[in-house]
């Protein structure tokens, strides 16, 4: 028995959380990242970020998916589930 040439999407989720960076030359404070933790569903992730957002060290927390090709290592933009707090522009990413 042999398999087709199956293209198995690997899911990823994900909470980041950011931390206020210094203000720069432009007077502007802006997030940096802080942590990253990966989980196995989204509603963990998620969890994650709301506990995360409402300690006093972190500025921001996001959760989100990303979709990885394990064949080409290729990863697709980030599909938001929650984002709270100070998050910098999803143009960013």
């Amino acid at each position: 028995m042999t398999h087709a040439n199956e293209s198995i999407t690997k899911v990823h989720y994900i909470c980041q959380t950011y931390v206020e960076q210094k203000p720069g030359r432009d007077g502007q404070a802006s997030p940096k990242i802080g942590k990253q933790f990966q989980y196995s569903t989204a509603a963990e992730a998620q969890n994650r970020a709301e506990r995360e957002a409402q300690s006093e060290e972190c500025a921001g927390a996001d959760a989100y998916m990303i979709s990885e090709d394990p064949e080409s290592g290729e990863v697709g933009s980030p599909s938001f589930l929650v984002r709270l707090g100070s998050v910098p522009e999803t143009d960013d990413f």
